[in-house]
């Protein structure tokens, strides 16, 4: 899924501000510098997930038989492969 710079930018803020609020919780580094590393931490995670369902979209096309996105039999083969593809990774 594809979010945009600005709403990336704007969670990563929602982050930062959500963690300098925690009492436990002490920055070595500037709050800028804790936004950036948490929006780093982000587009990493989305371009995973855009990997992850990149492959299971393939294993799906990969198929003998034609299936067509947005049926029940697409959608089941999809959650399962996605969930192979999360399982390779460890999480």
């Amino acid at each position: 899924m594809r979010i945009s710079r600005d709403k990336l930018n704007k969670l990563a803020h929602t982050v930062a501000d959500a963690l300098a609020d925690i009492e436990q919780v002490g920055f070595l580094e500037d709050r800028n510098t804790i936004r950036q590393e948490a929006r780093k931490a982000l587009e990493s995670l989305l371009m995973e997930e855009a990997r992850i369902d990149t492959a299971a979209r393939a294993k799906i096309a990969s198929q003998r038989k034609i299936i067509l996105e947005g049926s029940q039999e697409w959608e089941i083969l999809y959650r399962k492969y996605y969930n192979e593809e999360v399982r390779k990774l460890g999480i």
